[in-house]
């Protein structure tokens, strides 16, 4: 039997979730500034974890840029981009009207754009799943998605003032939102048992 490996870091982790999780349930108000406490304390590391990232980010294609033999481009680009935007959202405030609309004009098309590379990767997957595993399942996939994309272009608006094609696909038009649904709930569960196997102590993430 293999010796646990940080028993204190293992005992710890596993007392503060337990009176997270505990004041949840519990109201005694003691037990509830304590888990108000400690999700405080959980956010401040999650911020300054955040600005790590983000200064780990920037050093790397400060890198990049500033590499003599093979500049990236792109990455003076996000440098550019990154600078005006902080500095814009300290002089402005992340409130300002024209500030949050100078965003958006950037963040939508690019959001858009990944959206479309995803769905032709969708298209792609699918039918590399019907070359090499022939079934059911991939042909569902290969339907939906090409269906999906079908509406989704806007080619059928016309049809849905008809009484019966308005109801089908106002139907069809519903199914992505319980697909989406789905992935929400597997992702709740697939936390919750994450939660669990770190309180029990099945997993020690932090443990090195």
């Amino acid at each position: 039997m293999k010796k646990m490996r940080a028993p204190i870091a293992t005992a710890i982790a596993i007392a503060f979730g337990l009176i997270v999780l505990v004041g949840y349930f519990i109201p005694i108000p003691s037990l509830t500034l304590i888990r108000s406490m400690v999700i405080s304390w959980a956010v401040i590391l999650a911020a300054v974890a955040a600005i790590i990232g983000i200064i780990n980010l920037v050093s790397v294609h400060v890198r990049k840029a500033t590499n003599k033999t093979n500049q990236d481009r792109y990455s003076v680009v996000l440098l550019i981009g990154f600078i005006l935007t902080l500095v814009f959202g300290l002089w402005l405030g992340p409130a300002d009207s024209g500030y949050q609309k100078a965003v958006l004009a950037v963040q939508v098309p690019v959001e858009a754009g990944l959206m479309a590379v995803l769905a032709l990767a969708l298209s792609f997957a699918s039918l590399k799943l019907m070359q090499f595993r022939k079934g059911w399942p991939g042909l569902v996939f290969l339907i939906s998605t090409v269906l999906f994309l079908f509406l989704g272009s806007g080619v059928i608006n016309g049809l849905q003032g008809v009484p019966f094609l308005k109801d089908v696909i106002a139907f069809v038009n519903h199914l992505p939102i319980a697909g989406a649904r789905g992935i929400l709930i597997g992702i709740a569960l697939g936390s919750l048992v994450t939660g669990l196997r770190i309180l029990i102590g099945a997993d020690r993430p932090y443990s090195g």
